[in-house]
């Protein structure tokens, strides 16, 4: 178990506020300061700067939250590992997502796992995938879901399937009536990007470059951190974007966007990353093989007469 002053202080280091770190670990703030100072006494250092009615980190306490991070991920994978060694599949999850896997394939799959696990606590962080693969080196996350491979050597990856991209625009713009793009006429029309660091447009980045394309030849008329926030952008037909097929499905049904396949076709990897020197828990390697079985494409019928129809599983392409 970690010490708890090192819990409090980085509860109120995530938070920066005394109060909603109360609130998180259902203590009251007076309980809170205390914790907070005994560390401060303990190390003889301030860890926090509290001016007009705010507080930050002082240089130290950067130091401290960086370790507590890490200690407060030890202790977590120790209790994992105990549970493990009891057949449990229970304890806190902390899982990193990127944007358009968080927002689009996980909510059901964490919804089921869940339900078929009761003692498990999952918490998700969503960010975009090099901010994942960021808190995952920094053992603040147990497992990460991101598009494409990862590009630190202190994680390992785990293929779980492919999502194909497409371009989105408004009904009413020049590529709607298309039956396929081809990279080279992309160049012609105002793009609405992801932003630096995104998955997606690290994807789309190396598409174009294969291509023959340099991705500043595009028109680049805004860009956007999130799938949501570019779809308005897009039907607001201030441009085209390339988006995941899973993303725009309820915008192409309600008649809101178009989706044109790119010629020749982009598809890429959705993985699930974790630290490699970390032995990983029964808990992590439970909901990562759940997770595959929700994500692969369904099972063609069997042509055997009785044979049972595979029921299907949730898939980049079919899910919601």
């Amino acid at each position: 178990m970690a010490d708890r002053r090192l819990q409090v202080f980085h509860a109120v280091a995530k938070h920066l506020s005394f109060t909603k770190a109360g609130e998180a670990l259902c203590m009251t703030q007076p309980a809170v300061t205390f914790q907070v100072r005994q560390l401060e006494e303990h190390f003889n250092t301030r860890l926090f700067d509290r001016t007009h009615g705010r507080i930050s980190l002082t240089p130290a306490g950067a130091v401290a939250f960086a370790h507590a991070e890490r200690i407060l991920a030890l202790s977590a994978e120790l209790d994992s590992a105990l549970r493990d060694l009891g057949g449990q599949v229970a304890g806190p999850l902390l899982i990193g997502a990127s944007t358009t896997i968080a927002d689009y394939l996980l909510p059901q799959i964490l919804g089921e796992f869940r339900a078929a696990h009761p003692g498990v606590a999952p918490s998700l962080f969503v960010g975009n995938s090099e901010t994942v693969q960021d808190r995952l080196r920094d053992r603040a996350l147990d497992i990460g879901f991101i598009e494409g491979d990862t590009y630190l050597p202190a994680l390992a990856g785990e293929r779980l399937c492919s999502d194909e991209l497409q371009v989105a625009c408004a009904p009413g713009h020049p590529l709607a009536g298309r039956t396929a793009v081809a990279a080279g006429d992309l160049v012609e029309h105002a793009y609405l990007s992801r932003e630096q660091g995104s998955g997606t447009r690290e994807v789309i980045d190396r598409y174009l470059e294969r291509a023959g394309i340099e991705p500043g030849a595009l028109q680049v008329v805004m860009e956007a951190s999130s799938p949501e926030a570019l779809k308005g952008l897009v039907a607001a037909g201030m441009g085209f974007a390339i988006m995941s097929r899973v993303t725009v499905e309820k915008e192409v049904r309600l008649g809101l966007l178009v989706r044109i396949p790119l010629q020749p076709p982009l598809t890429r990897q959705l993985t699930a990353v974790y630290p490699r020197e970390r032995i990983q828990s029964g808990l992590v390697g439970a909901f990562v093989q759940f997770a595959r079985r929700r994500l692969e494409p369904p099972a063609p019928a069997q042509a055997k007469a009785g044979a049972k129809a595979k029921a299907p599983a949730l898939s980049a392409r079919s899910a919601p």
